[in-house]
């Protein structure tokens, strides 16, 4: 049940950071495409949102925490 639960878990958490990402590339995207006025514009915006979402990226245990918020269902919010 624990190798299960474990498993899971890792799971989880491997989605929470593809969902991150998938954020952090359209914030990127939408600087680059709808913003930047010109190609130096688009080289900062690129490469600076990436760098302040790999510096500013959020911490295992508020991954954690969201996955719980979100993944779980209201029975098991409420037993807790």
């Amino acid at each position: 049940m624990t190798d299960n639960n474990n498993k899971q878990d890792a799971s989880n958490m491997k989605k929470a950071w593809i969902v991150y990402a998938l954020i952090i590339i359209l914030v990127i995207l939408a600087l680059v495409f709808i913003v930047a006025d010109d190609n130096e514009e688009k080289l900062f915006f690129s490469l600076m949102t990436a760098a302040a979402a790999y510096v500013f990226r959020p911490t295992d245990r508020f991954m954690k925490k969201q996955i719980v918020r979100f993944m779980s269902s209201a029975e098991e919010v409420n037993d807790k």
